[in-house]
């Protein structure tokens, strides 16, 4: 199991981290008491559903336990749990210009403190200054936008940083409607349509006879190459812009001959650039 402690000032991107980590497949829990890290884990080795990729946030929230979190990894180190720590950091000046603009209340004030936020948050980071010595990565956001962010925990935890986005083709019929999670939508009823020929009509893209129907014609032969291009140049910015899903769907009339080829078309070709893609034939049994 990968597992992955985190931790890290608070307003520095915690919470954005764990969205990155669950859009690539993390089992996440936030703010788990450090004494029962070791308990949780030692379950979920035991459980019957494997979990090859967990994530635990542990923090000042928990207020004086927090304290605790080493002797839990010392606990997990007996248990010989391979971990990581990841710290999430922020200047000072940053997190202080944060927590002013969304006005949201840092976790070690008290209402009835005369504090300053700004010691507050010096306070905080002398309480994590162990955990960020002992950190076997440290992100600093100050300088990075929620994408970058996500880029870059990707580049951390993912053997191939083009699976942090998951990209579903579908093909289906418009008499039946758009599907309504699509990003992209490709209409192919310009092509010459194997319905009308009686011996394609009760089969479907996935048949080869009607593959070979519709790519025998120059229209779709030209507009192969324009659709994958296309694709192939949008992809890589949906995925720089933090994207995590992305639905491409290409559609004909009925959803079961023009609209099946071209979506397998169109996944194969993303799939040969290694990104992460699964085909849907939505209206194919209809």
């Amino acid at each position: 199991m990968q597992l992955v402690i985190v931790t890290g000032m608070s307003g520095a991107g915690k919470s954005r981290a764990i969205d990155s980590l669950e859009d690539i497949g993390f089992f996440c829990v936030d703010n788990m008491t450090p004494q029962l890290i070791p308990t949780f884990v030692k379950i979920l080795e035991d459980s019957s559903e494997t979990r090859e990729k967990v994530a635990i946030v542990a923090d000042v929230r928990l207020g004086d336990s927090f304290s605790e979190l080493f002797k839990a990894l010392d606990e997990l180190r007996l248990m010989r749990c391979n971990y990581k720590i990841l710290f999430i950091d922020a200047d000072n000046e940053v997190i202080l210009r944060r927590y002013q603009e969304t006005r949201r209340k840092h976790p070690l004030s008290t209402a009835d403190s005369s504090e300053e936020l700004l010691d507050i948050i010096i306070r905080e980071r002398k309480m994590l200054k162990k955990a960020r010595d002992i950190a076997d990565y440290i992100v600093d956001t100050s300088m990075l936008s929620t994408s970058q962010l996500k880029e870059r925990i990707s580049e951390l935890f993912l053997e191939n940083v083009a699976n942090s986005l998951k990209i579903n083709v579908v093909s289906f019929g418009f008499k039946y409607g758009i599907p309504k999670d699509s990003d992209l939508v490709f209409d192919v009823r310009c092509l010459p349509n194997p319905f009308y020929v009686p011996e394609l009509k009760n089969k479907t893209g996935l048949d080869s006879e009607v593959r070979d129907y519709v790519m025998k014609f120059p229209q779709a032969k030209e507009l192969r190459p324009k659709l994958l291009d296309l694709i192939d140049y949008l992809v890589p910015l949906y995925r720089a812009e933090g994207k995590s899903q992305l639905t491409i769907s290409v559609g004909c009339t009925g959803g079961k001959h023009r609209s099946v080829v071209f979506a397998e078309l169109v996944h194969k070709n993303i799939k040969d650039n290694g990104y992460s893609c699964a085909v849907y034939h939505r209206d194919i049994k209809r």
